[in-house]
């Protein structure tokens, strides 16, 4: 770059973005035998080879991945980058936003990009929940330390609990639960059925598709389950909860890899790249820790201040099914019409591989508005924690 572009303000395009197919979080996954690095390192030598990037022409590769213990440890980016053969000269990073990790590093590169610290980098990230167990990196470990005990005496709460205290505060019954439940199934099915979702998985051991949809889910199927996170003392301590939560209003215990190309506009030229989307607008936000799963609100809300946007501005919405009740609350408290939300299935059916799931999320969300002509996108992510990021994408002719 020349002295008078490092000066300006730039704009960060995504030229491309592909993910693995999501497999079920257990030792009979599609993607269980599979190391994590090497799962990685084939959805980055996908992205690479679709784009025909020179991958020497990367300034910086930033990965997201949550429990980073065993085979996940060591900066899994850079062993990932490594294991695929690609240049030594490349670095990379590995970050921990819990579920928002893949959708931080995709703004933690745009925004490079747009600080002109960046001409060219991928963003990305994994999670093998059938190989690292969820927690792993915590066990036998105090976390918090005596001044957070004192902030939080009774002890936080699993985000299951959180999800129902959610259901409880918004009022959302045990039928609604299910039936968004279902409508996951049902647009995730179809999508697939139209290859819609086929143009952003890469094959990985043979594996071509993601292996949570069920077609075959049924209210009365869904209705049958048990509430899944029962617990005698969080039900003397938040009597308000009626206990609807359930595996099949959750998401799913998942294994999965996204990767995504985002460039500068000189480098665009330079390189000839053909952009889909622009990357424009960021936001995130910390809520109440017991509530946890609510911060995906204010986010939004301050995402759409800082672009000068309404909600009804916005054509298309990713929003993360982390719980149904999540995103039903979210849809209630801000006045989002559900025909406009996860329009090709969520996490319920596709799955949620937290240190993979925004990339899934951006690839649901374009191809999304590149098959109905909407322009912008509004993605969102609720994380451990308290925490959400937000993120607005403009779809390009």
């Amino acid at each position: 770059m020349t002295k008078q572009t490092r000066q300006m303000v730039g704009r960060a395009f995504l030229i491309d973005i592909v993910r693995s197919p999501f497999g079920r979080g257990r030792d009979s996954g599609i993607l269980h035998d599979t190391h994590p690095v090497d799962l990685f390192a084939q959805t980055l030598q996908a992205l690479i080879g679709r784009t025909a990037i020179d991958p020497a022409e990367v300034d910086d590769l930033i990965a997201g991945c949550v429990i980073q213990v065993g085979e996940q440890a060591a900066n899994i980016g850079r062993q990932a980058w490594l294991a695929a053969g690609l240049p030594e000269s490349v670095p990379a990073v590995t970050i921990d936003r819990k579920c928002g990790s893949t959708q931080q590093a995709m703004d933690f590169a745009a925004q490079g990009v747009i600080a002109c610290a960046y001409d060219v980098v991928i963003a990305g990230g994994v999670e093998m929940m059938s190989r690292i167990a969820m927690g792993s990196n915590r066990m036998g470990q105090d976390n918090f330390g005596p001044l957070h005990r004192a902030q939080y005496p009774d002890g936080l709460v699993h985000q299951g609990i959180s999800a129902e205290l959610i259901a409880a505060h918004w009022h959302i019954d045990r039928q609604s639960l299910d039936t968004f439940a279902l409508r996951s199934h049902q647009l995730a099915a179809d999508a697939a059925a139209r290859g819609l979702t086929a143009h952003d998985i890469v094959a990985i051991g043979g594996a071509d598709r993601d292996e949570g949809i069920r077609p075959d889910s049924t209210l009365e199927k869904l209705g049958q389950l048990k509430p899944a996170f029962v617990n005698e003392k969080m039900a003397a301590r938040y009597p308000e909860i009626a206990w609807r939560v359930t595996a099949g209003n959750s998401s799913q215990v998942s294994d999965g890899a996204s990767a995504m190309l985002i460039a500068s506009e000189p480098a665009v030229k330079r390189l000839g790249l053909k952009p889909r989307a622009a990357i424009s607008h960021f936001a995130v936000a910390g809520d109440d820790p017991i509530m946890m799963l609510t911060g995906i609100i204010p986010a939004t809300r301050k995402l759409l201040a800082r672009a000068d946007l309404s909600l009804e501005d916005i054509d298309l919405f990713e929003v993360n099914e982390a719980f149904s009740s999540v995103v039903l609350a979210w849809m209630r408290e801000l006045g989002v019409a559900q025909d406009k939300v996860n329009v090709n299935g969520g996490a319920i059916a596709l799955g949620h591989p937290v240190g993979a799931s925004g990339g899934r999320l951006t690839a649901n969300l374009l191809g999304a508005l590149e098959e109905t002509g909407g322009r912008y996108g509004l993605q969102t992510m609720c994380e451990s924690g308290g925490m959400a990021n937000a993120t607005l994408i403009e779809r390009l002719d």
